[in-house]
């Protein structure tokens, strides 16, 4: 087991401290298990996709929340009645467990939509910037001719 230590991280830079807690919790993060399988792609300048493999989840056994940029997904699975619905299993692959996955989402970074087809939870996230932290484009002004001439000097005639 591999861990960083970004002690003189915080020692030599001053707001740089979230970015570094980020790297931690990534860090113990990925050591977790690996349930439910995600796929996170870019589908524009702006725009980003998490698909989640939530195969016998029902939309209502799953719970989305955004708060402040920690995007969390949970699935609670109802309790099946397996005797009264007189089945007997000999071998149960289905993974029918509770889960819950956490991403942080960059500053400005909102949840569009959501929508699960074919057992895939797709959660569309896009970046909006407030128009303050928009580029923008300043016109160059001339200035307005005061009627004196900008360069003195006698008119001379060609010949």
């Amino acid at each position: 087991m591999r861990t960083d230590d970004f002690t003189p991280l915080y020692r030599s830079a001053v707001g740089f401290d979230r970015l570094a807690g980020l790297l931690e919790s990534a860090a113990r993060t990925s050591q977790e298990n690996g349930w439910p399988p995600y796929n996170i792609e870019t589908t524009g300048e702006n725009a980003y996709r998490i698909e989640i493999a939530v195969a016998g989840f029902k939309p209502d056994e799953l719970t989305l929340e955004v708060k402040e940029n920690l995007l969390t997904v949970a699935g609670r699975k109802t309790a099946n009645d397996d005797a009264g619905a007189g089945r007997t299993y000999l071998h149960r692959g289905l993974a029918e467990r509770d889960f819950e996955r956490r991403f942080q989402l960059a500053d400005y970074v909102v949840v569009k939509n959501a929508e699960l087809a074919d057992g895939l939870l797709s959660i569309e996230l896009a970046r909006e910037l407030p128009e303050a932290l928009k580029p923008r484009r300043i016109e160059i002004g001339v200035p307005v001719a005061s009627g004196k001439p900008l360069i003195e000097g006698k008119k001379s005639r060609a010949a």
